[in-house]
């Protein structure tokens, strides 16, 4: 008797109730490339086989994505995080929004119940084409200009990473190292 590997899909409402309503657009840092290229969604899922069933939807249907994945262990309460890394271009928003609206086939929710968070801010959005075309830089250029090394290094700071950027040699900075022992 030989055995064989059965692959189902998801179906409409498979995942009700088990994904919560946050999204979280680049407050992790990209493993696939610089930050400038790639956006980085991630989300809650309350158990970890939605969350790789979830990855593996997101992975076979959008050619957008470059790679998806569920983290390897659960939060403190008991949650599991699903991240998403997607090409940072001109048509970012619509992507994410598409994508969105087919995983509200899975869930049974609506757009208009989720909330969106850029970074580190715990200011909430609406998920919507408007609010992440304002949120989300679409070009690396954009993400430079709004999110230069001055916020990528505050940004690493508030994370507890460590900051790898030297301040300039001038008689200030000389005289702070001084003051704070450095020298």
């Amino acid at each position: 008797m030989s055995t064989k590997l059965l692959n189902e899909g998801l179906e409409k409402g498979d995942l009700k109730r088990l994904i919560h309503t946050e999204m979280h657009i680049d407050e992790f840092k990209s493993k696939l490339g610089r930050d400038e290229d790639v956006v980085v969604l991630s989300f809650k899922v309350s158990a970890k086989e939605p969350g790789l069933d979830l990855v593996n939807f997101i992975e076979k249907g959008y050619n957008w994505v470059l790679d998806a994945d569920v983290s390897s262990g659960e939060m403190d309460d008991g949650d599991y995080i699903v991240f998403v890394e997607g090409e940072r271009d001109k048509d970012v928003a619509e992507n994410i929004i598409s994508m969105m609206k087919d995983i509200m086939n899975l869930t049974g929710q609506k757009l208009s119940d989720w909330r969106v968070r850029y970074q580190t801010s715990t200011t909430d959005h609406d998920l919507s084409i408007d609010s992440l075309n304002k949120l989300v830089p679409k070009t690396p250029d954009e993400y430079e200009r709004k999110y230069g090394k001055k916020e990528i290094d505050d940004i690493k700071t508030a994370s507890g990473i460590d900051v790898d950027t030297k301040a300039p040699k001038n008689d200030y900075t000389e005289s702070l190292r001084i003051a704070a022992g450095i020298l």
